[in-house]
């Protein structure tokens, strides 16, 4: 059982004088006097005069991001991510192995792991600074059969701690909650042991008090059964037969529901600089962290279960990286021929075509993602 995942430790930092942020930074911290689009002053005019247009400064259009969950994908808007800390690895979590990875310097750009018919991990810095992302691979074995795994991709915005903490904790807080599912307590399933992994996570890491955040997206596959959950813009996809499927729904602000729910809860989302953000600061709404936007910013998962059936192909997990440049699609297209008819496919070549994929396409983000053959895992 080999596991695989990353870590580096930055301290919080303080910002002084005037900070100019990337206009499509997820986080941003606006000037203390904040203009309404929609205020308008209207200069005096005759009576007889035509009263002039209100001048509105409009959020452009954007390409959107795929979708299958949210009906009201159109008004779906994307964002970047913004520069931030390095990269290390973080200890193996405790209950699914202790194997001794190999921890990267600040001068590596790339990281990479492979478990030939299993798993590939590639994870790629952006342009803009060091990593944020990080990511776990994790795969338990009994008698040489694998019937257990947990994999994870976390892109940290605001610092990379969020997303080393949730490395660290997320998997052990889950297999925790999953001993009473285990146990056959009245009331608990998978999906609720996977949110209360979530949401205590989330507390944990509030409690710590740092700043910063992480979107996350998980896969935990026990028995032949496969749970996908997020929380944020990093994302699942599945093929199945060469279909892509998403397995999960990105979280960001201008979907119909998270938009009402922010409202509902006394928010507000704005549009600044072409991205529609919550309080005008974060163009996530949900995740680990963010302890200043807790109120509006919730860490509960969406969860789908599903049993691994023989047309599944493999999994991705991705950073949004990937997904703002690549569509569902075409990432299945591009990882098949490395694995369909191949007698022990390696997918690793797959993941670095990826990447190279979304960073001819102009991404300047950091790049994360795992692909799972599921093969492996047909019960």
């Amino acid at each position: 059982m080999q596991l695989s995942n990353s870590k580096n430790h930055t301290d919080d930092y303080t910002m002084n004088g005037s900070v100019i942020m990337a206009p499509e930074s997820p986080v941003y911290f606006p000037s203390p006097l904040v203009f309404s689009p929609r205020s308008v002053k209207t200069p005096s005019s005759s009576p007889r005069s035509t009263p002039p247009k209100l001048s509105m400064v409009a959020c452009p259009p954007r390409k959107q991001k795929e979708t299958t969950s949210v009906p009201d994908s159109n008004t779906a808007l994307k964002r970047k991510r913004p520069p931030m800390l390095d990269l290390k690895l973080p200890p193996a979590v405790a209950p699914w192995s202790s194997t001794t990875a190999k921890i990267p310097g600040k001068e590596h750009e790339v990281i990479e792991a492979e478990e030939d018919g299993v798993y590939s991990v590639y994870c790629k810095r952006g342009r803009r600074g060091p990593m944020e992302d990080r990511h776990v691979a994790a795969v338990d074995t009994d008698g040489g059969v694998r019937k257990k795994a947990f994999f994870g991709v976390f892109d940290g915005h605001g610092g990379s701690k969020a997303a080393e903490f949730a490395v660290k904790n997320l998997g052990n807080n889950i297999e925790a909650a999953m001993e009473a599912v285990r146990s056959g307590q009245e009331g608990y399933s998978v999906e609720r042991a996977i949110r209360d992994g979530y949401i205590k996570t989330d507390e944990d890491f509030l409690k710590e008090g740092s700043r910063g955040g992480a979107c996350c997206v998980t896969a935990l596959i026990s028995e032949g059964e496969l749970a996908v959950s997020n929380a944020g813009d990093c994302r699942a996809v599945i093929s199945r037969g060469g279909v892509a499927e998403a397995l999960s729904t990105d979280h960001n602000p201008s979907q119909a529901n998270e938009f009402k729910r922010i409202e509902a809860l006394g928010g507000y989302v704005d549009c600044c600089n072409g991205v529609w953000r919550i309080q005008g600061t974060l163009a996530v709404s949900r995740g680990i962290g963010d302890r200043y936007l807790k109120e509006w910013v919730i860490a509960e998962p969406e969860t789908r279960t599903l049993r691994i059936k023989p047309e599944f192909e493999f999994l991705i997990l991705a950073s949004d990286g990937l997904w703002d440049k690549v569509t569902n699609q075409e990432a299945v297209d591009v990882v098949r021929p490395y694995f369909v008819g191949v007698e022990n496919p390696k997918t690793l070549s797959a993941c670095k075509k990826l990447a190279e994929l979304s960073c001819n396409r102009g991404c300047l983000d950091d790049i994360s993602l795992i692909i799972i053959q599921l093969q492996q895992f047909v019960p």
